[in-house]
């Protein structure tokens, strides 16, 4: 480390230089005049990497992109005001999906605030219960006790960012002028002080994974060795060691897996012999979601994003019905648990398998697979004749053209919803990413760009229109960045979902205050940050622009032009197909 100028800079520089022994590698950051202390010191660090953008709502979001693909924490500075509150909404979502960020704002000093001094908002825990945990700061001095302080500090905060639960933490920073690095006189400290314990963060910290304690599991084991009828529910769960184990777990119960798409667990190179695939469609058929009465739920990861699943589950509420709980939310919306078990689920799948005798492919298993591979034949064959653009259909063909291995990341709202759908168990290393902690459509390209910033593999996003211009002014740091993103936009001029919903049973005003048709043409926008736009008017041109896309690089937004109402229709045709495959199914037992 350099010889820091003043007091403001040694205390910052300790800070900066603590948060990258700890495995902060990453610093996206805003310009701004209060946060130039921070700011300059993390450029100035060997170890870290600094992200300049120039909006603080779209950089939040870039920040939590990095931090979930990457798995580190990644710290993200604002200046003082408003800045600073910008970075609301990416914090929300980074605390409810368990993200590990660092979250500085910088401060006016305490004299400053309440007195009306410009630009100065009250910033201590500005966040809420939005962030894990929170620390007003002193302001920086450069003694010994101070700079300990500072290290020590920066060790909690990582150390709180990463533990179980993982998600945000945020250090309010006041800083006094001079906020230039201008040479004046400070105490003279140790070494040790200043540069910290050699090769080590100066407080070390060790997070152990809960494993099951056999004696609190007695009456769980007894419905698993008891049950024939059980099923494992897999929401959202962003770990590379879950599907492998929970597969395992449920060909040991023989009870088939209903995967939502962002649980990792219905694509990849393990065994998923257990899947059952087109759940989703399948339990739209309604006596099917009525017979198929399970006896025993093992529910893991978040709360799934099909309500068709949530119903069903909710619908059953005398099946004993577990959550394996890895920390976070409660994730019981329906109150149907009755066990909780807080565990690391990769554990609790390991270690119930090795107690536990395999059971033989029981009726119910056989029941379950042959209807789901009835509904996915029926959805493949009703795909395969849709000639027109179909927003569900898009995310069939993705996982035929996706590269292996990939991230593709899905816009809230419908798209997400048509990933659970329609996208089929797959072979391929398809890592499925999405804003669910709070499920907003804001901040989404921000998101996936950054996705792309921390990503080794080629990086798809599919948004929607409303959700692409929500944050158009994140495309910035594709130019600003030489990122690469393939952006499917599904543009149905509005709010698609809307179409879905009961308002659109009542006319009178639906348009004005849900649909919300915009007439926008993104190709402007898009061509302004330097990317490439396409429509396409056939499949046959969609999948050539997909692999060119892919090829190319850089920002490429390939635009699939729907109509909102036809999209309905055809969701119900699918629907459809998939009923009367069903009842085929059951017919030829």
């Amino acid at each position: 480390m350099r010889e820091p100028e003043n007091a403001t800079y040694a205390f910052c520089a300790a800070l900066m230089d603590e948060l990258w022994r700890c495995g902060v590698q990453e610093v996206c950051l805003c310009p701004g005049s209060r946060s130039a202390p921070l700011a300059l010191s993390a450029l100035r660090h060997a170890g870290l990497r600094t992200w300049t953008l120039l909006d603080e709502r779209s950089a939040g979001y870039f920040a939590t992109g990095m931090a979930r693909v990457s798995g580190r924490p990644v710290a993200m500075l604002t200046t003082s005001g408003t800045a600073a509150a910008n970075l609301m909404p990416a914090v929300v979502e980074a605390y409810y999906a368990g993200v590990p960020l660092v979250v500085l704002t910088a401060d006016r000093p305490p004299e400053r605030r309440d007195f009306g001094a410009l630009q100065t908002i009250n910033q201590v825990r500005l966040f809420g219960r939005h962030v894990k945990w929170c620390a007003d700061l002193p302001l920086p001095e450069a003694d010994e006790a101070a700079l300990r302080f500072a290290r020590s500090l920066a060790c909690r905060a990582v150390f709180e960012a990463c533990a179980p639960p993982r998600g945000p933490v945020h250090l309010n920073v006041p800083l006094r002028e001079p906020l230039v690095p201008v040479h004046q006189a400070r105490p003279r400290v140790c070494p040790e002080a200043e540069q910290g314990r050699p090769s080590a963060p100066y407080t070390a910290w060790t997070v152990a994974d809960p494993q099951p304690a056999p004696q609190q599991l007695d009456e769980l084991l007894g419905h698993l060795r008891e049950a024939d009828r059980g099923v494992v529910v897999c929401g959202p769960l962003d770990r590379a060691d879950f599907p492998e184990a929970v597969c395992g777990l449920a060909r040991v119960l023989s009870y088939p897996i209903l995967a939502d798409a962002l649980s990792q667990v219905r694509a990849g190179a393990h065994d998923r012999s257990a899947v059952v695939p087109a759940h989703e469609a399948l339990l739209r058929v309604g006596w099917v979601a009525s017979e198929l009465r399970p006896e025993v739920v093992l529910r893991f990861g978040a709360t799934p994003t099909s309500r068709t699943l949530q119903a069903y589950l909710a619908s059953h509420p005398e099946a004993f019905q577990v959550v394996v709980h890895g920390g976070g939310d409660w994730p019981d919306p329906d109150h149907t648990a009755h066990q909780v078990v807080w565990a690391d689920p990769v554990a609790f799948c390991r270690w119930v398998r090795s107690v536990l005798a395999p059971r033989a492919h029981t009726a119910w298993w056989r029941s379950w697979q042959r209807l789901g591979a009835a509904a996915a034949a029926a959805l493949e064959r009703f795909l395969e004749s849709v000639e027109e653009p179909f927003e569900g259909r898009v995310f069939w063909e993705l996982a035929q053209l996706l590269p292996d291995p990939c991230v593709l990341f899905v816009g809230n709202s419908m798209p997400v919803r048509d990933l659970d759908a329609f996208f089929p168990c797959s072979g391929r290393r398809v890592r499925m990413l999405a804003n669910r902690g709070a499920s907003g459509i804001d901040g989404v390209p921000s998101t996936a760009l950054g996705v792309a910033a921390s990503s080794r593999e080629p990086v798809v996003l599919v948004v929607g229109d409303v959700s692409f211009y929500h944050d158009l002014n994140g495309l910035l740091a594709a130019w600003r960045f030489g990122l690469d993103l393939l952006v499917i936009l599904l543009h149905n001029d509005g709010g698609g979902i809307f179409s879905f919903l009961p308002q659109a049973e009542y006319p009178e005003g639906f348009e004005e205050l849900f649909g919300t048709p915009h007439g926008l043409d993104f190709r402007p926008a898009v061509e302004m940050f330097g990317g490439h736009y396409r429509r396409v008017k056939d499949w046959p041109e969609f999948r050539q622009a997909v692999r060119e896309g892919l090829q190319q690089g850089g920002l490429r937004v390939v635009e699939v032009r729907t109509d909102r109402r036809r999209n309905v229709e055809l969701h119900r045709q699918a629907w459809q197909a998939v009923r009367e495959a069903a009842e085929q199914a059951c017919e030829g037992r």
